[in-house]
């Protein structure tokens, strides 16, 4: 059985409760069984792995190489994977780079089938596994509260942006490029969901401009710093608590607008 996180509450009391007790659930989820179990399949099994055919045709190894990189719905998606690993990251025109979602390109990359495959290089196994673990934690607390999920996935993935040696309109193409991490931002300054269908270009202008007035800098770069990513997550639960008490207090005023009209 697998460990299932404990979230009591929602909102800004609910993260600080995660947080404070993250070390300890972490734990329990990567000594349940089923997490024991799949990591010592993948460790066993992957090293006899050559090519992409080969791992999609084993499910349970599929599953955790997915896993790893947040991809676990694509479990069925067998065609698309496959091209997506053996076309690899090298050639511009392959899938995994025209794809604006950068977790396929990071995904293909670590496997290597396109290039050099890594499966049989030393501490693979362990690399693969350990994201897998941390994912899948993210997913059980994201079972729990969706918001949690996101705001552990920003904690993982924004410092890795911001550390990189991209230019600014760049690591902002990456966070746009990350469905997680889009959500957050544009929660956190307020965006509505229509938001997604501007145009690209308009988008980055916008996350810019906000950020400039919010944080007082438009680089990512400042979230790489313990602080300014406190303020973004604070400014997230926030938004997200007033988003979700308007949204029950107009499903409250509908109720009694239907009820005074007999409806």
């Amino acid at each position: 059985m697998t460990y299932q996180p404990v979230v009591p509450t929602s909102g800004l009391a609910g993260w600080r409760f995660l947080q404070a007790t993250l070390e300890r659930q972490t734990e329990a989820f990567e000594n349940s069984n089923v997490i024991k179990s799949d990591r010592a399949y993948f460790s066993e099994k992957i090293g006899s792995i050559s090519n992409a055919e080969e791992l999609v045709a084993d499910r349970r190894l599929l599953s955790v190489a997915l896993g790893a990189f947040g991809l676990e719905d694509d479990i069925n998606n067998k065609y698309f994977i496959t091209k997506v690993l053996e076309e690899g990251t090298t050639a511009d025109d392959a899938l995994a780079n025209k794809l604006s979602d950068t977790r396929y390109k990071a995904f293909s990359e670590a496997f290597g089938f396109g290039w050099i495959p890594q499966t049989s290089e030393a501490g693979f196994a362990d690399k693969i596994t350990d994201l897998y673990e941390t994912r899948s934690f993210e997913v059980a607390v994201g079972e729990q509260n969706e918001t949690f999920r996101f705001g552990l996935n920003l904690e993982r993935e924004l410092p890795e942006i911001a550390a990189s040696d991209s230019t600014v309109n760049s690591k902002w193409y990456s966070v746009m490029g990350n469905s997680a991490l889009k959500e957050v931002f544009q929660t956190a300054f307020g965006l509505p969901a229509e938001f997604g269908s501007v145009d690209l270009d308009q988008q980055l202008e916008v996350f810019k401009d906000y950020a400039q007035r919010r944080f007082g800098t438009s680089e990512v770069d400042q979230f790489a710093e313990p602080e300014k990513m406190e303020e973004l997550l604070q400014l997230y639960f926030l938004q997200e608590q007033i988003a979700q008490t308007s949204a029950s207090s107009a499903s409250v005023a509908l109720t009694l607008l239907q009820s005074a009209n007999g409806g």
